[in-house]
């Protein structure tokens, strides 16, 4: 890692992604593996990590990089940008060491998320989103101090985010294909760096929505590209751009980037629930929604349902049979 902003400078090492599996056993759960009860061209299985404690992966990446932080710099306090899993990863973590949290989110964030975070005893600060989404390249907001805990810009975070594949190995060991939900990029590439590692036949592909993706845009053009994006339901994926560290190890470790749109993400929530009784919001079925249109191929696909904190109203519109 780079000493001095902390970004990743290389794929994400096993015996990292192994150090962190043991380091995080008493905060985030083993999720289950599941088959997807549907008919489809593939074989679907789903990695619930909406099953978490706070109803997201992103409890791994906070625990993993907040138990390699000395206590000393914790007692400043921690804070993060997010738009509401990872303030809830940071924040659960918080309240479990007895340090103050802050979060600073985009305005017009999810209630549900922002009500868990305050639950947790967190402060929030809202601001424009474009401020917002600025704070991933600086680091910095004026008048916070203490630990930053970035999303997905940080090799700690992304070693935690990676146990996620070590454990579909251990569960499904003849994986062909697994579909990861692509915010920032540590999900996808946290879990490609232990499929490199130990099953490199298996490919990984991305998910992303087409009203905001700009990882498709940026393997197409060969460098991160600016887009113009929409923010919808599906708040937990997407945006104007690719940051250029994880552009380069997105290249690297990715297998292409599969887009559906928001219709077949919001029927693929309806599926989930109907078909399995998982609650997803709309980023975790992102995944579901390009495997079962076919794109992630055939054979064992695994679609890792990042979370499942959805708004209640949005929720039941889905089910209605709208899209929001």
């Amino acid at each position: 890692m780079n000493a001095t902003t902390g970004m990743p400078t290389r794929v994400i090492p096993l015996r990292e992604l192994q150090a962190a599996r043991e380091r995080i056993a008493d905060a985030a759960i083993r999720t289950p593996l599941v088959r997807l009860n549907a008919d489809a061209s593939a074989e679907i299985y789903l990695k619930l990590e909406n099953l978490q404690p706070i109803g997201s992966f992103k409890i791994r990446g906070a625990s993993n990089r907040m138990a390699l932080t000395p206590r000393s710099q914790l007692e400043r306090g921690v804070w993060t940008a997010s738009a509401g899993n990872m303030a809830q990863g940071v924040a659960w973590n918080a309240q479990r060491l007895g340090i103050p949290c802050t979060v600073v989110v985009p305005e017009g964030a999810p209630a549900t998320k922002l009500a868990a975070v305050e639950r947790m005893g967190a402060r929030v600060i809202a601001v424009p989103h474009d401020e917002w989404f600025d704070t991933f390249r600086t680091h910095r907001r004026e008048g916070l101090d203490g630990l930053f805990v970035h999303a997905f810009s940080d090799d700690a975070v992304m070693a935690g985010n990676g146990t996620i594949g070590l454990e579909i190995l251990d569960d499904l060991p003849e994986v062909d294909a697994i579909v990861v939900p692509f915010g920032g990029g540590g999900l996808a590439c946290g879990i490609a760096s232990a499929i490199r590692a130990l099953h490199p036949r298996t490919k990984v592909f991305a998910a992303e929505v087409a009203t905001a993706a700009p990882l498709i845009a940026s393997l197409a053009k060969g460098v991160p590209t600016e887009i113009q994006h929409t923010r919808t339901f599906v708040d937990g994926i997407g945006g104007p751009r690719v940051f250029p560290e994880m552009f380069d190890l997105s290249r690297e470790l990715l297998d292409g980037s599969l887009v559906s749109s928001l219709d077949e993400v919001a029927a693929a929530i309806r599926l989930l629930v109907e078909r399995n009784r998982v609650v997803a919001e709309g980023a975790g079925a992102a995944s579901v929604a390009a495997a079962t249109a076919g794109r992630a191929g055939t054979g064992k696909i695994v679609c890792v349902v990042s979370g499942g904190n959805i708004d209640t109203r949005t929720l039941v519109t889905i089910l209605e049979g709208r899209t929001p």
